[in-house]
């Protein structure tokens, strides 16, 4: 089992910023992707970020150029640097965590933290 705390979520204007973290514990297997969806209000999930162990990191459209995603191995943590956010960004935004092994694939969510952009 694999735990996914996030951190980081609040309220902020439109043009500021925010940095989520996503801490994972448990049975970490060292390669592996960990990734930021998000889910508003009345629309489906969607990934917004996501970089594997090695560093390959793969954006969102409408957050490319605003939204920075790195992760700490030796901490087993990511992160989400969210700028200049707009009031669409608005969402619970959730840690995801996938790896791979003996050809099982394990996913993990985390619970999720509230990122409100006020206009």
């Amino acid at each position: 089992q694999v735990q996914l705390v996030e951190s980081g979520g609040g309220l902020v204007q439109a043009g500021g910023s925010l940095r989520l973290s996503c801490a994972a514990s448990g049975n970490i297997f060292s390669i592996n992707t960990m990734a930021w969806y998000r889910q508003a209000p009345g629309k489906q999930r969607e990934l917004v970020a996501a970089i594997t162990s090695g560093g390959a990191t793969n954006y969102a459209d409408s957050v490319k150029a605003r939204f920075t995603i790195s992760r700490d191995n030796a901490k087993n943590t990511a992160y989400l640097e969210m700028n200049s956010l707009k009031p669409e960004d608005t969402a619970v935004y959730l840690c995801y965590y996938n790896t791979i092994r003996a050809r099982q694939t394990y996913v993990y969510w985390g619970q999720g933290t509230q990122v409100t952009v006020s206009s």
